[in-house]
């Protein structure tokens, strides 16, 4: 696993939505510009303390979609999707980790490692070469060159 670096479009869409999403109360969780069959989808992840419902999003959609009309930025046709990160959302980037420490985490690795494809514990934190986890009993430390993803973990009663 890598952290994730956003392309030219996405950073450039990054760049003009933040400003909406910070004024709407909204966190821009990440942008995502990619071709599904003969579709291009340009997807706006955003989050808030108090979760994203339908409302949040509809209401997000609109400047963003003016702001993204009139900057022009892309020039083939897309499909523009404004959601909620999820409730198990991905960490794909370097603030996702600082933001979660404390939080519960899933980690899935690429192959065993101890005997186990996924571990599950409360995030300590990260870098480039890490992820630190503590499984209630140790603090375990795993390579991101063996991590398949990292997602927040979030237990249904």
């Amino acid at each position: 696993m890598k952290f994730k670096k956003f392309g030219n479009t996405e950073q450039r869409v990054y760049d003009l939505v933040r400003p909406i999403t910070d004024e709407l109360g909204y966190y821009l969780w990440d942008v995502c510009y990619v071709k599904e069959g003969a579709m291009w989808y340009l997807r706006i992840f955003i989050d808030c303390d108090e979760g994203i419902t339908i409302d949040d999003c509809e209401r997000a959609t609109r400047p963003i979609d003016e702001a993204l009309d009139a900057a022009d930025l892309i020039s083939q046709s897309y499909m523009l999707e404004v959601g909620s990160a999820g409730l198990e959302r991905a960490l794909v980037k370097e603030e996702h980790f600082e933001i979660c420490q404390g939080d519960e985490v899933r980690v899935h690795f690429i192959r065993n490692i101890d005997g186990e494809k996924e571990v599950t514990g409360t995030l300590v934190s990260a870098d480039r070469e890490n992820v630190i986890i503590n499984d209630g009993e140790s603090e375990r430390t795993f390579a991101l060159a063996d991590i398949s993803f990292v997602k927040l973990n979030f237990e249904f009663e």
